[in-house]
């Protein structure tokens, strides 16, 4: 899913929709509640879609980078777990 796309459910949960070319100009709502979203509005959830998956990501990191750290402190390797299929 793009970025256009994933604002858009941010914004309108339900809505159903088309476009073509990620452009705001081209979307068709097949089913929407209340008003459609703005340019401006997509524009800003867009930046917020991008903001959520970075903090996602670095969560994920950070995550890992706990968990090896236990694994370290009780003797344990990425290495290890991985002979044992983990």
């Amino acid at each position: 899913m793009n970025y256009l796309s994933k604002a858009i459910k941010k914004l309108k949960p339900t809505a159903e929709f088309s476009f073509t070319d990620n452009d705001y100009s081209t979307i068709k709502w097949d089913v929407l509640t209340g008003k459609a979203p703005t340019q401006s509005e997509i524009d800003d959830a867009i930046e917020q879609v991008k903001a959520d998956e970075i903090a996602e990501a670095e969560a994920k990191a950070a995550a890992k980078a706990a968990a090896q750290a236990k694994l370290a402190a009780l003797g344990l390797t990425v290495e290890d777990l991985t002979a044992l299929g983990l």
